[in-house]
């Protein structure tokens, strides 16, 4: 083989490799119900039925929290947070203080959602960018009626 199209075939394989794995996701279609992006959830809103545990995956390279925005969330409801914090406040003290509550590459959170309303929430980190989402549990909804549910 010629040595300049040997060397130029090297130089394909290296670009390649050097671009696997940058895109936002990774293209994991598995067993979760909400998949964190590089900025955001994927999807944003979900509605379940009352016992529903929600599942959420982080689909991307970057650290991101699940974390309940605490006055967002129905007056019964108990907050939740990735970490297993007790309030939005130490949930986030935790992050800033050493990535405390971090979902990070291919690991999951579950919670389970007892309380009919609306469960706001965010990621810590990527709150500014507009990484937010909400549950949404309602006496109508069907898990099976629903792809982003998983009956628990």
């Amino acid at each position: 083989m010629d040595r300049r199209a040997f060397l130029g075939s090297l130089g394909g394989v290296a670009v390649a490799v050097g671009l696997a794995g940058c895109g936002q996701t990774s293209g994991d279609t598995g067993n979760y119900d909400v998949g964190m992006t590089t900025r955001k959830f994927d999807p944003a809103s979900v509605e379940v039925p009352p016992g529903t545990t929600v599942r959420w995956k982080n689909t991307s390279s970057h650290a991101h929290t699940v974390t309940a925005y605490e006055d967002s969330i129905p007056d019964e409801a108990e907050f939740w947070a990735t970490g297993d914090f007790d309030s939005q406040a130490s949930a986030e003290d935790g992050w800033l203080g050493g990535n405390e509550g971090g979902i990070y590459e291919g690991e999951t959170y579950e919670h389970t959602f007892e309380t009919v309303g609306t469960h706001a929430y965010f990621c810590i980190p990527h709150e500014a960018s507009g990484m937010v989402g909400n549950v949404v549990v309602s006496e109508d909804a069907t898990a099976a009626g629903t792809d982003a549910a998983t009956d628990a």
